[in-house]
């Protein structure tokens, strides 16, 4: 180790940073948007002070990375992910490098490298979190950097103005973690149990009832709009996290599973490993620091690990609990490669970290090659209202072919006075009725209107009304796929003088048939569906 230098670690990070970037940029270049993160783009094409689903930061950062929509396309809407991967790449090393109880600026920089290496092998951080664009995009940025002011604060028994100027800097930060994501608030729960039980004289503070009224601040647009909306949003999850009190261990078995991909397998057996040693005392870790990350991360694990017992869960609700993990796994393996005689080259890339490394990236782009040029669909085909139904491949392609496709239908049944010039588009839910709304009708100067429950189309009951709704005498297009099949009869058929199929689409993947569009003709709305909102 006496051999590696400062220079070679900062060098291997900047690499670090570059190749990842440029994946990711091939990444968000060369994929449709998901289910998800077309749904957000609805948050900066109609801005709020609080959304249905979510606070209004994942909006925010997309108008400003696109310019307000300026620049609509994949990759400028993804491009606050790519952006914030880097910043969170050189913070999560910056946090890596302070953790140790003997500072050496080698092994400390060591330490923040291996840091980053596992922060960028994770699914989680790196994928949903690093290339996409969702909540927890922006939440993560924040989070690691509450994070890292939290860890040089908390422990200092003599809080002067500067600890009690940093300290409201994490709480500034936890502000906007929240403003991104409700699961914020679980940073104020690990700062509140670290004060109750390890250093106390924060109660004694000022500083620390500021931040906690610093971080309410950024809380007050959701109450805002919440008690302008009936608090729908919380009454919404509430619903989604109640327990049924009925023991559901296929859902804790999908939970756990789902935590073990989402995290990478590779890193979550070094976590395990590095917690193991941390219990039995082995870590040459600062026992604050690591009552800090522990108490960042826990419970947030306990609470939708625990929900997972009786509820169906989504595994990324648990994303933010195993990056300060992460950080304790840092350390075990660097405790680790320091006893062993290796090259420069091993030590700053230990193959435990590289077959994480190329195990998620390799995966990756196997993964954009296989959604783009598979051909065919790897889902069932028995049926043709069916065809394509269980390819997950199939969520992020064919929506541009489908709107080359229904363009044409569009012309020719103005041509022949079939249609109006201005008619709508309606869907049921709002998958995939917001693909719908961005790959089809917005290059078409179409409106799209969702006409279902409140549960089923989310965000879109308000966008209905700021579109104007739909007028009685209506007629109306449906466009219903194969994979994702909607029966127009089923769900409008008291809605509608009259239902016509009128055209197929054939969606091909490198030749060969993927799914199908189909496309319907829904004539005379009796306007007898109401707005969710109003009932």
């Amino acid at each position: 180790m006496e051999n590696l230098s400062e220079k070679e670690i900062r060098r291997a990070l900047l690499i670090l940073i570059g190749v990842t970037t440029i994946i990711r940029i091939i990444v968000a270049s060369s994929l449709e948007l998901s289910v998800d993160e077309v749904y957000y783009w609805t948050y900066a094409l109609y801005p709020d002070w609080s959304h249905f689903d979510h606070p209004p930061m994942v909006g925010l950062v997309i108008q400003l990375f696109s310019l307000d929509l300026f620049f609509d396309n994949e990759f400028f809407l993804r491009l606050g992910g790519i952006v914030f991967s880097i910043f969170n790449t050189l913070i999560i090393y910056s946090i890596g490098k302070s953790l140790l109880t003997q500072q050496s600026g080698i092994r400390n920089s060591l330490t923040g490298l291996y840091a980053a290496l596992l922060f960028n092998g994770s699914v989680y951080c790196s994928v949903l979190a690093g290339n996409f664009i969702i909540p927890d995009t922006p939440q993560l940025l924040f989070w690691l950097l509450s994070l890292k002011y939290l860890i040089q604060v908390l422990p200092k028994k003599e809080i002067d103005r500067k600890a009690s100027f940093t300290f409201l800097l994490a709480c500034f930060f936890i502000g906007l973690a929240i403003l991104s994501k409700y699961h914020g608030v679980f940073i104020w729960v690990g700062v509140g149990l670290y004060v109750l039980f390890y250093n106390r004289k924060w109660l004694t503070t000022p500083a620390f009832y500021l931040g906690m009224v610093l971080s309410a601040l950024f809380v007050i647009p959701i109450v805002v709009w919440n008690i302008q909306n009936d608090w729908i949003s919380f009454t919404f999850h509430g619903e989604r996290v109640a327990n049924q009190l009925r023991f559901r261990p296929d859902y804790l078995f999908t939970e756990l599973f789902g935590q073990v991909a989402y995290n990478n397998p590779v890193n979550y057996v070094i976590i395990v490993i590095s917690l193991i040693a941390a219990y039995k005392n082995k870590l040459l870790i600062d026992k604050d620091y690591l009552k800090i990350l522990l108490l960042n991360g826990l419970p947030i694990w306990i609470v939708f690990t625990s929900f997972s017992f009786f509820r169906q869960t989504l595994p990324h609700w648990t994303g933010p609990a195993f990056t300060p993990l992460i950080l304790i796994a840092a350390v075990y393996l660097g405790a680790k490669t320091e006893k062993l005689k290796l090259r420069k080259a091993q030590l700053l890339f230990p193959k435990q970290i590289k077959a994480s490394i190329f195990l998620l990236y390799g995966l990756l782009l196997i993964a954009v090659v296989f959604i783009n040029y598979y051909p065919g669909t790897i889902g069932k085909t028995e049926k043709v209202s069916k065809y394509g139904d269980t390819d997950f491949t199939l969520d992020m392609f064919g929506w541009k072919q489908i709107k080359s496709g229904f363009e044409k239908i569009v012309k020719r049944d103005i041509e022949n006075n079939e249609m109006p010039l201005n008619a709508p588009i309606i869907s049921p839910k709002y998958f995939p009725g917001t693909e719908i709304d961005y790959y089809v009708a917005r290059p078409l100067g179409k409106k799209v209107f969702l006409l279902g429950s409140l549960n089923n189309i989310h965000k879109y009951a308000w966008i209905n009304k700021k579109r104007g709704s739909l007028h009685e005498g209506e007629d109306v297009y449906m466009i219903s796929t194969s994979n994702w099949y909607k029966d127009p009869f089923e769900y409008y058929e008291n809605n509608f003088n009259q239902i016509l199929p009128s055209d197929t689409i054939e969606i091909k993947r490198s030749g060969k048939l993927a799914y199908y569009a189909f496309i319907y003709k829904l004539k005379g709305y009796k306007g007898n569906f109401s707005n969710p909102l109003d009932d």
